[in-house]
């Protein structure tokens, strides 16, 4: 059952904390702080803020429940729905609270959606090709 929770609330979970102020005492404005600086070597400056890493974490855990959306097992059906209803808790988050209409939180619900969208589709396409006729 554990291995059905979609990942995809690690960065749901990271940016409500955010949010209430428990990763820093700016609140949603923590996710604008910088994590990393570098300067490269035309002599621009890239940063990385909270909210770039958290999006970047979003999206190597995205690339694992893909693989995840591949197993062709009881489980992938609890996993559909769970991610599902993460979705729909990010975009009732996204639409109802203030704090949640970020642009870093509008990335990570649009993460969620094309999540649910892939899982399904892989999930069709993998079990097409796991049907075997028998002649």
């Amino acid at each position: 059952m554990i291995a059905a929770i979609p990942l995809l609330i690690l960065p749901f979970i990271l940016y409500n904390l955010g949010m209430v102020g428990l990763l820093g005492s700016g609140g949603v404005a923590v996710f604008e702080s910088t994590v990393l600086s570098m300067t490269m070597l035309s002599g621009a400056v890239w940063t990385m803020s909270v909210g770039d890493l958290v999006i970047v974490i979003a999206l190597v855990l995205f690339f694992v429940e893909i693989l995840k959306a591949t197993r062709v097992s009881s489980k992938a059906l609890m996993d559909h729905l769970l991610s599902m209803m993460l979705f729909i808790v990010f975009l009732v988050e996204f639409l109802l609270v203030a704090n949640a209409a970020t642009h870093t939180f509008f990335i990570l619900m649009t993460i969620s959606f094309i999540d649910v969208i892939a899982g399904f589709s892989v999930s069709m396409r993998s079990a097409g090709r796991d049907v075997s006729i028998g002649l």
